[in-house]
């Protein structure tokens, strides 16, 4: 068995591939590397340390912190991730120093006055995001931590700039971040001066599926499956051997799929995200879709030929004839240093790789498969053995009851511990003491979202009652932190309920409808009328000595007209109807 290293313990095990010291109070750690130098600042915060309310900030300061080094030939950027914020560059020696002070003295004093632009802009950022699978992280863990990845950066319409400075010093700093150098030696000149702090743990994940493995329904002509499994040497073998086996499956076999892959990446110190996915064409869907899951069910099973677990291994052990070895591995060692993850030497890797066997793979597949959400086109998958993710919540809140203006089925319930939105198929609820975010409009409009990711808009347009004191009862009931304003709406972007108009006259018929049930009515009333004399008349003669039937034939002749203009009538008016 690997024995588990974590911090300076580990890297010591790395002696002769890389080297580490501090610098400035940030563990570094440096490697060398022929030509230019690349140099990465790693912190320890991400956007699944927001809350949905103040989502944003974290990008906010990178870009804030790369405001004041303008256009440039030099290669640099910033991103901010789930669980890490970095900052690279790549460049001479004097470059990279500029460059990695000039972050630093910008996080100690971010150029706040930049602040609103800077939100514009990553509202216009977000507008270019998103993707097929968007919604793939809100339905596992809900709308707080890992399932953020999954809304929009609500704080960059609120965030004022004492929220953003106190969330640079206290998550931006010396003792949350982690700094590697493509160089054999740390440049001099470097001043990275932070405040001091604590190394932050990534956060602990949230479950929003009562039930997995779990289905959604998606986009068409995309099939994913996500899993949460324990990181291991036998999951990352697992993650290639998954997709060489969908490629084979769907695109070499079946001739379902173009695209066919998975992938495997570290969510914490201790858990990763294991995907897959294959696209379809529309007629071919649901032909995907069984052999996704046929595929996944062979692994598990255990079906898997020694001669792919040896393939995918020996595919592995090729990066350690990556030239540099020790400077190409600087950023995953950094990254596992800045988790806490246990690092390995390329020998215990090495040794583990050789320990991986089949039956490994296939517990990690029964692992995969025991926490599964799958989103599929079309039709469910629950034949699979999926249950579909809850679509509405477990309960509703009672309160005043607002009908739909729109539709007399549904009923907006503002109660005292939250509101409902009461629907045929059952309530959606958001509580008030589990709201991630409410954005509020000056018009009165609310939308409130659920830290479970179940969300209530309250149109007061298209309710009947939703007065603005029920608006203040419903404001003071939200927690304050929760609660972002947004700006006004254009007058026409205020929803109005849907007009009822009357059904559309046919070409040649100058009468409307109500025109068409009068005369209905009034034919069907003579036609009963004269029927029920008739049957009277018909009971008379029938009684008597010597029945007249001349007059019993005359009834019913003028009975049936008034019988046959009733038909023609109702058949009339129903096809206007349609």
């Amino acid at each position: 068995m690997t024995t588990e290293l974590h911090g300076a313990d580990a890297l010591d095990a790395l002696n002769g591939l890389i080297a580490h010291t501090t610098t400035q109070g940030i563990p570094t750690l440096y490697a060398p590397r022929q030509g230019e130098i690349t140099a990465g600042l790693f912190f320890r915060v991400g956007r699944a340390d927001e809350t949905l309310a103040t989502s944003g900030i974290t990008h906010l300061v990178e870009h804030l912190a790369l405001h004041r080094l303008g256009l440039s030939d030099l290669h640099y950027n910033g991103a901010t991730a789930n669980t890490y914020t970095l900052f690279h560059v790549t460049g001479s020696e004097e470059e990279v120093v500029a460059y990695l002070n000039s972050v630093c003295a910008a996080l100690r004093d971010l150029p706040l006055d930049r602040l609103e632009t800077e939100k514009e802009i990553l509202r216009t950022e977000a507008a270019g995001r998103g993707g097929a699978d968007s919604q793939m992280p809100l339905w596992r863990y809900g709308a707080q931590g890992y399932g953020l990845a999954g809304y929009n950066e609500l704080g960059t319409w609120s965030l004022t700039a004492d929220q953003v400075r106190h969330w640079a010093e206290t998550r931006f700093t010396r003792d949350n971040a982690v700094l590697w150098l493509t160089s054999d030696t740390v440049p001099a000149g470097l001043d990275l001066t932070l405040p001091a702090g604590t190394r932050i743990p990534a956060p602990t994940a949230s479950g929003a599926l009562p039930v997995m493995p779990a289905y959604i329904h998606g986009d068409d002509g995309h099939v994913y499956f996500n899993a949460v499994v324990r990181r291991s040497t036998a999951a990352s073998v697992f993650a290639d051997v998954l997709g060489r086996a969908l490629f084979q499956d769907l695109r070499q076999e079946g001739g379902y799929s173009y695209s066919a892959e998975a992938d495997y990446s570290p969510r914490d110190a201790e858990y990763a995200t294991l995907t897959g996915y294959a696209d379809a064409l529309p007629k071919k869907q649901s032909a995907v879709v069984g052999g996704f899951v046929d595929t996944l069910a062979r692994l598990r099973a255990g079906r898997i030929e020694q001669s792919e677990l040896d393939s995918v291994r020996a595919k592995t052990l090729k990066m350690y004839d990556t030239p540099d070895l020790g400077a190409a591995s600087l950023p995953s060692y950094a990254l596992s240093l800045l988790l806490g993850h246990r690092i390995l030497s390329p020998e215990q890797h090495r040794a583990e790789l050789a320990a991986v066997t089949v039956a490994d793979l296939r517990e990690v597949a029964r692992e995969a498969w025991a926490s599964g959400l799958l989103q599929v086109p079309g039709r469910g998958a629950d034949w699979a053995g999926f249950t579909l993710a809850p679509q509405y919540s477990a309960s509703a809140v009672t309160g005043t009851r607002h009908q739909s203006l729109e539709d007399e089925r549904i009923t907006l319930v503002i109660g005292a511990e939250g509101v409902s939105l009461a629907t045929p198929d059952g309530p959606v609820t958001v509580r008030y003491d589990a709201c991630a975010a409410m954005t509020a409009r000056p018009d009165g409009a609310r939308s409130l979202t659920g830290l479970d990711g179940f969300a209530v808009t309250v149109e007061p347009t298209l309710f009947r009652g939703v007065t603005p004191e029920r608006i203040v009862a419903l404001d003071a009931a939200v927690p304050p932190a929760a609660v972002v304003r947004m700006p006004a709406r254009d007058p026409e972007q205020i929803p109005q309920p849907r007009k009822r108009t009357s059904a559309p006259q046919r070409s040649g018929g100058g009468r409307s409808t109500w025109a068409w049930s009068l005369a209905l009515c009034v034919a069907g009333t003579m036609a009963a009328v004269w029927g029920l004399l008739g049957a009277v008349a018909v009971a008379d003669e029938m009684g008597a000595a010597e029945p007249e039937w001349d007059a019993l034939i005359g009834i019913v002749l003028l009975e049936l007209p008034l019988l046959f203009a009733t038909w023609k009538l109702y058949k009339a008016r129903k096809r206007r109807r349609g």
